[in-house]
């Protein structure tokens, strides 16, 4: 994600509303909103902020398993689907 294209001040903002609303939704890129030369907000659309919430949820849970990993917290698949054979035939 580049914002060196999709950098404008917050006075383009409060006078260009409708007009970012269109370009973001239809190009999908991520709009950087300055204020007094600093980075102060990102704007981006719903669809493409979904996406980010849920890649950040998966990778959660990727880390959260690596961590189990690492902590020996874990069973062997063979012992897993050993259990779940016995539940349905139980």
């Amino acid at each position: 994600m580049k914002f060196s294209t999709q950098i404008k001040p917050i006075s383009y903002l409060k006078s260009h509303a409708a007009d970012i609303v269109k370009n973001i939704s239809e190009s999908q890129e991520p709009m950087l909103i300055t204020q007094n030369g600093e980075a102060k907000l990102v704007v981006m659309d719903v669809r493409s902020y979904e996406r980010q919430e849920d890649t950040l949820a998966l990778l959660k849970i990727l880390a959260m398993g690596n961590q189990d990993i690492s902590q020996s917290r874990f069973r062997d698949a063979e012992d897993v689907f050993a259990d779940l054979d016995k539940e349905d035939h139980g």
